[in-house]
């Protein structure tokens, strides 16, 4: 695996040095050098490099101030290249790989590096479990009628369609009422309405799925529309485009 890097450093002269041993590494791929913090955080924005070498003290934006305005999603491993040895705690702190105190030899260099490398297989290793298991989990959704799947607050949840009462949308998601609870689900009300079973659900409005034996009972109202009562005295209501799903149920037909 090819590891993109990043050097960052405000001294010319530190800049040559990472970049003559970097490129001894067949399994390198140098991104470019930056001299100072504001155009590190571009780089990294435009780049999304797997390692950064990043000085701690330059002009403006220091090494710090870069890791503090990056997105935690996209961070990159940092090893942090100083000539000042009092940063090192702070540096681990904010969870750097690796500290690298100026004037370092070849040999420190690579220890450093082979950290880094151990560190992004990891990660990698991680993120490609973490996306095999949401596509297993996709696919029994979609196949499955009878439960969906939540996820929320680094949790799974499954829960079943009879556990159901109504589904309303939230944008581009939908939230499920099971009880007295809910829950927030990441598909579209029209996909919803796609996979859930027909004889067990009818949908009455652009954005309200309902159990059908939930329903309590049904009211009229004045321009063709019903008002959905359901076991637990929640009150939903239809629109009139949808309201021929409802006059099937009454009429059974």
């Amino acid at each position: 695996m090819s590891l993109r890097v990043l050097i960052v450093d405000d001294e010319p002269l530190a800049r040559e040095k990472l970049r003559t041993l970097l490129a001894n590494e067949a399994d390198i791929e140098v991104l470019g050098e930056c001299p100072d913090g504001a155009r590190a955080l571009e780089a990294i924005e435009a780049h999304a490099p797997d390692l950064v070498f990043l000085d701690v003290q330059m002009p403006e934006v220091d090494g710090f101030a870069v890791l503090d305005a990056i997105d935690p999603e996209r961070m990159p491993a940092v090893v942090f290249v100083t000539a000042y040895d009092q940063y090192a705690l702070k540096a681990f702190e904010v969870h750097a790989l690796d500290y690298l105190l100026k004037p370092f030899d070849r040999g420190r260099f690579h220890s450093a590096l082979d950290r880094a490398r151990s560190e992004i297989a990891r990660r990698a290793d991680a993120a490609a479990a973490q996306r095999r298991l949401h596509a297993l989990l996709d696919g029994l959704g979609r196949r499955r009628h009878d439960r969906l799947i939540v996820r929320e607050s680094g949790r799974v949840y499954f829960v079943r369609a009879d556990e159901i009462d109504w589904i309303e949308s939230a944008g581009n998601y939908a939230r499920i009422h099971v009880g007295g609870r809910s829950h927030l689900l990441r598909e579209t009300m029209k996909a919803l309405a796609d996979r859930l079973d027909p004889a067990e659900f009818v949908r009455i409005h652009r954005g309200t799925i309902v159990r059908i034996d939930r329903i309590r009972r049904l009211e009229s109202g004045p321009h063709g529309e019903y008002v959905v009562v359901l076991a637990d005295a929640t009150q939903l209501t239809s629109s009139r485009s949808y309201s021929e799903e409802l006059q099937r149920l009454i009429t059974g037909r």
